[in-house]
């Protein structure tokens, strides 16, 4: 079973399909990453690096803004991204 789920060639984060554990290396359509921190199933990993205020894309489309510089292998999550969905403030 593949560790994550890629979807679009925009997609800068993936979807973790079981958790993952600090230190692991996983591969993404043939390119290795070590996961910076234990990452629940379904959450979602850092494959390129998002500067505070960069979009994240998850399936191709805009799922916010990162709120702080992110690494590739980090957690992607409430803590480091804000959503722009729904909101007429973060229109993009």
């Amino acid at each position: 079973m593949n560790a994550a789920l890629h979807i679009n060639e925009k997609d800068n984060v993936v979807t973790c399909l079981r958790a993952l554990k600090k230190g692991e290396v996983i591969e993404v359509d043939g390119r290795s990453y070590t996961v910076n921190m234990d990452i629940p199933r379904f959450h979602k990993v850092a494959t390129a690096a998002i500067a505070k205020g960069g979009m994240c894309y998850k399936y191709g489309e805009v799922i916010g803004d990162a709120t702080q510089d992110i690494a590739p292998g980090d957690h992607v999550h409430v803590h480091n991204i804000e959503s722009t969905r729904g909101r007429g403030d973060k229109r993009r």
